[in-house]
């Protein structure tokens, strides 16, 4: 089941948010468990004792850590055994084919790998039990007593499948004491609808020019195909995780959680050290958290900066998925951002804002293109064409064609991808009366209305992140 299907927005959703509302409030983290795990079964059956599992693993060994708190070696003992386990059911569904292939490959050997389906929102829920086994460790928290508010902080179906990360420490206190409200409820429904519109409205719809560059052979591709199909593919990510995240969060608040924000508009940045904190900001906080500070972070000299930059971005390349080319657009990031510290971040303050914004959206194009291209060499030869290092010609009929039916919808993207209607919106609700609340609930309707339009008759509706 995902957000933006018909079954969640019109029996899902609603016979939850009923249940939750006529339930005492001492059972309402119970509803929310109950729900997420049905939620979470409509897609992986198979996978929910093995959530189960892992939620009974963590819940228990944090109060062993806590039990152990003034035995340092008992408490360390059972942090990394636990702390093995969450790594290693990771590694095991995500990465042992592609560790078995690739050792293979370096001893020349042809080693058979049974294909095994990776479970929904893996990578998502072991990072969160990892923060808060890592969290109890570091005494930063007390461990939750209550299994019930434990299991529905980790399977809350908000953000269970691709986020965002919700750490611990940032939501214990809701768990036991928040309050909902109508304002909160109608912000929620608003968010959500909001998230709904970029990802059926403009996600799938610019996600059908990707896929459409991406059937042609890249011998037969012109220079100007080439950057329409990469730009639209930029465009679908972007709107296709930051909807999701958008939903996410709005679903939180009408449950009267407050999730943290994953995206500010990452591709107005005017460098990438800049883009990266406003990407995946959850992502990027548990990295720089669990991964770079503990390493020593920048406090230990250049060499070990430079060292825990790069585990950091290899780490964040591999956690994308089991694939060179994950490994090397993690790694390409790693080394622009190192060259940003070293030697341009001044630069980019001094230049025109202009030249900033384009210098970021070039290299944050061609990691894109790194990311999603089956192989390095694929990857490679796309790039080449895209700076007409090859033998393709300019432009044809084919890039005319898709330009010209799909202006409207790139143009659209490209603005909302901005502040522009953001900043647009935010005035006039200044102005605007309370008998004009209407205007902005009419707006939001129409969202929904086209959006549930397009569901109807959907058959192209991925979750990008789901496969990660």
């Amino acid at each position: 089941m995902v957000f933006s299907s018909l079954i969640f927005i019109f029996i899902f959703l609603p016979l939850v948010l009923v249940s939750y509302y006529i339930v005492p409030k001492r059972f309402k983290n119970s509803i929310i468990l109950l729900a997420s795990l049905i939620f979470y079964a409509w897609g992986e059956p198979v996978y929910v004792l093995l959530i189960i599992v892992s939620i009974l693993i963590n819940y228990f060994g944090a109060l062993l850590i806590r039990k152990y708190i003034s035995d340092k070696e008992k408490s360390k003992f059972v942090f990394i055994t636990v702390l093995l386990i969450d790594i290693s059911v990771l590694f095991f569904f995500k990465y042992y084919g592609f560790a078995i292939e690739s050792l293979g490959s370096i001893l020349g050997l042809n080693l058979q790998v049974k294909s095994i389906a990776l479970p929904l929102g893996v990578s998502f829920y072991t990072f969160q039990q990892i923060s808060y086994i890592a969290d109890i460790y570091m005494q930063r928290v007390k461990p939750q007593k209550n299994l019930i508010d434990f299991a529905a902080y980790i399977t809350m179906f908000p953000q269970l499948i691709a986020g965002p990360i919700v750490n611990y420490n940032d939501i214990y206190k809701q768990l036991a004491n928040r309050k909902e409200s109508i304002s909160k409820f109608g912000e929620g429904v608003q968010r959500f609808i909001i998230g709904l519109g970029k990802k059926v409205i403009l996600a799938n719809n610019i996600g059908l020019i990707w896929s459409q560059v991406k059937e042609i052979p890249l011998n037969d591709l012109s220079v100007v195909l080439a950057w329409i199909g990469i730009i639209a593919f930029t465009l679908q990510i972007y709107f296709d995780f930051s909807g999701y995240s958008d939903m996410a969060i709005g679903l939180a608040k009408m449950f009267g959680f407050d999730f943290l924000e994953n995206f500010d508009y990452p591709y107005i940045s005017k460098s990438i050290t800049e883009f990266w904190r406003r990407w995946h900001m959850s992502l990027g906080g548990w990295f720089r958290e669990y991964i770079y500070i503990p390493l020593g972070g920048n406090k230990k000299g250049t060499l070990i900066q430079v060292r825990n930059l790069f585990v950091v971005w290899f780490a964040t390349g591999l956690w994308h998925g089991a694939s060179t080319n994950f490994i090397v657009w993690g790694l390409y990031f790693g080394v622009i951002l190192l060259i940003e510290k070293l030697y341009l971040k001044d630069l980019l303050k001094r230049i025109p804002t202009i030249f900033s914004h384009i210098y970021t959206l070039i290299i944050v194009i061609i990691g894109w293109v790194i990311f999603d291209m089956n192989t390095l060499p694929a990857a490679g030869h796309y790039i080449k064409i895209m700076f007409g290092l090859g033998s393709n010609i300019f432009i044809d009929n084919m890039a005319k064609y898709i330009l010209s039916t799909n202006f409207i919808i790139l143009l659209l993207g490209l603005i909302c991808s901005t502040k522009l209607i953001k900043n647009y919106t935010n005035k006039l609700k200044s102005t605007l009366k309370e008998k004009d609340v209407f205007l902005v609930a009419s707006i939001n309707l129409l969202i929904l209305i086209i959006s549930t339009a397009y569901l109807v008759g959907a058959s192209y509706n991925p979750f990008l992140y789901f496969r990660f």
